[in-house]
């Protein structure tokens, strides 16, 4: 494997999988393909050819466009760049966000029924509740990260990672973060011999970094009246919203005919007790 590395193929997308990629095929082969849209043709060059039943590649040029292509929300993630440096993270960008949201629908979809083993009916029930979470349509989809991990490369600058790559990018903004983020993310620093830097912005008091291996400290988050302590460098819902709807979601779902709330009840979730609490109210 590797003689066909860097080889451009011209392909018609007929599907989405999951992690973002649009679905070709090249002489029964099944090509994964970054920055196109099912329905596209496109010419792609060939990124990982190691799997015999399967290979990856990215779009370099568009010739037939989905009508639901739009600029990149991300400037340093657009098709028009060289795909080394094309910053990841944003794989979905160049789709209009009502599309996105069908296409994710979709790979939920062929997920349930592959690994769920759900008939379309169960499915049916399931994804008619696919919705958005609030704040999600009027931001356009974007500004909903609370925490980000940035990279330094050997020179110190600070940015993401270039997609199923080390190689750190250098880019003006980080479009999917909230605006507290944005406000003092060092994308224009030079952070020495730092390995990376993280950015979170909690529900509670300023946003903050952690550089490198700093020892943590605590930092608020607040759904509803309760208030979590957590580390700084600890598991917490990424979205803005998630931690409430969760919850929301978890309380909905209790029959209080057939729940004893002074019983022993596990939080098998895992993370920093988010359900337990919400089975305890």
């Amino acid at each position: 494997m590797g003689e066909s590395i860097g080889t451009d193929v011209e392909l018609t997308l007929t599907g989405i999988a999951h992690g973002g990629f649009a679905v070709g095929r090249l002489d029964g082969r099944v090509i994964f393909v970054s920055d196109a849209i099912p329905g596209e043709t496109v010419t792609a060059r060939v990124t990982d050819d190691s799997k015999a039943s399967f290979w990856r590649a990215d779009a370099i040029a568009v010739s037939s466009p989905s009508p639901h292509r739009v600029p990149h929300v991300w400037a340093e993630a657009g098709i028009d760049r060289p795909i080394h440096a094309r910053v990841g993270g944003a794989d979905f960008g160049h789709i209009a966000l009502s599309h996105q949201r069908e296409l994710k629908r979709d790979v939920l979809k062929d997920a349930l029924s592959r690994f769920g083993k759900l008939d379309e009916t169960e499915i049916g029930l399931l994804l008619d509740r696919v919705e958005s979470l609030p704040g999600d349509d009027e931001r356009n989809g974007l500004g909903w990260r609370t925490r980000v991990r940035l990279h330094v490369n050997e020179q110190g600058q600070v940015g993401p990672r270039a997609r199923r790559s080390h190689d750190v990018i250098v880019v003006k903004s980080l479009p999917l973060a909230t605006e507290g983020i944005n406000r003092i993310a060092p994308l224009s620093d030079n952070y020495g011999m730092f390995g990376s830097v993280d950015v979170l912005s909690p529900s509670i008091g300023d946003p903050r970094l952690i550089v490198g291996e700093q020892k943590p400290t605590v930092i608020r988050e607040r759904v509803g009246n309760r208030e979590f302590r957590v580390d700084d460098n600890g598991f917490w819902q990424v979205h803005r919203e998630a931690a409430t709807i969760l919850t929301a979601e978890v309380r909905a779902a209790i029959d209080p005919d057939f729940f004893d709330a002074t019983a022993l009840n596990l939080d098998l979730y895992g993370g920093v007790g988010l359900f337990a609490v919400a089975l305890a109210d």
